[in-house]
């Protein structure tokens, strides 16, 4: 399998209905929320990738563009953006879809780096194989 073939293999995507319990006092989507969401979706792409335990080291650059209302419907997409020695980057994008229409639109994109580490918690060679 080619490196391009394995990114595009460990693509995930999450559905989450947006319920009341995680909203903020303006009925959206709390942001707190999006970002361990996002984290989530982010390990699983970085695992799906390496079959490695990895861990996270850095968030970067979360861009809230649309609120998130309850009672929608959202998408999490992550995708391996870049591959280091111990490293590798993925982005994730959360889509808000309406429930009862065809509406759907970017809300929320962001970068999340994660470092593969070793049964001694040490960082160890990502595996690109």
């Amino acid at each position: 399998m080619t490196l391009d073939e394995k990114i595009k293999q460990s693509e995930t995507h999450i559905f989450k209905a947006v319920f009341p319990n995680t909203t903020n006092h303006y009925d959206t989507l709390f942001g707190g929320t999006a970002m361990q969401l996002m984290d989530e979706v982010a390990f699983i792409t970085a695992t799906r990738f390496s079959r490695q335990r990895v861990v996270t080291v850095s968030s970067d650059r979360i861009d809230f563009k649309r609120p998130i209302p309850a009672g929608t419907i959202a998408e999490l997409i992550g995708k391996v953006k870049y591959i280091g020695k111990t490293s590798l980057q993925v982005h994730v994008e959360i889509f808000v879809e309406d429930m009862y229409s065809e509406n759907r639109e970017k809300a929320i994109s962001g970068n999340f780096t994660f470092v593969a580490i070793d049964e001694n918690k040490m960082p160890t060679s990502i595996n690109k194989d």
